[in-house]
């Protein structure tokens, strides 16, 4: 597998791979995370504009896609129920999904996120336990709930390899 930066002709691919993944989500009882069309092309488009957004490939395939940027996330200014492992500049990971026949992606593409960035943030829903696993495995700390834009509740994790 490897890791490119998104490309505008990119779109369609990713999209179906955030349709495959909202439809994994929904298998495994996840009803609440992605909902209404989530994530919308805008949103996928605005990562791209930002160089913000990346894709996994495999054989030329778009086997997985996910945000990733080093700087301020605002929904982690404030952490509920726990607290940030430390406060020193981390990477943000966001909307990672993977498409079909693929194992192992999201390890892959976290590995490298930390390979970038030596301190990393994640969050996911309470009915993600698939994402939940992975991070769990990939020895990811649970440091308590923030909250999105629209109030809603995100398990907030960290990692760091310094």
């Amino acid at each position: 597998m490897q890791i490119e930066k998104t490309q505008y002709a990119d779109l369609e691919q990713i999209m179906n791979v955030y349709a495959f993944a909202t439809q994994l989500m929904r298998q495994s009882g996840n009803y609440q995370q992605w909902t209404n069309g989530y994530p919308a092309k805008e949103i996928v488009l605005q990562d791209i504009e930002n160089g913000n957004s990346y894709i996994c490939k495999e054989n030329s395939t778009i086997v997985g896609v996910f945000c990733f940027f080093v700087g301020e996330e605002p929904t982690y200014a404030k952490i509920y129920n726990g607290q940030w492992l430390n406060d020193l500049q981390y990477g943000v990971v966001h909307r990672l999904a993977k498409g079909e026949n693929v194992k192992n992606m999201a390890q892959f593409c976290l590995q490298w996120t930390l390979n970038q960035c030596n301190n990393l943030r994640i969050d996911t829903h309470k009915d993600n336990l698939i994402m939940q696993h992975i991070l769990q495995k990939m020895k990811f700390t649970r440091c308590g709930t923030i909250y999105l834009k629209d109030s809603t509740p995100r398990i907030a994790y960290q990692k760091t390899t310094f």
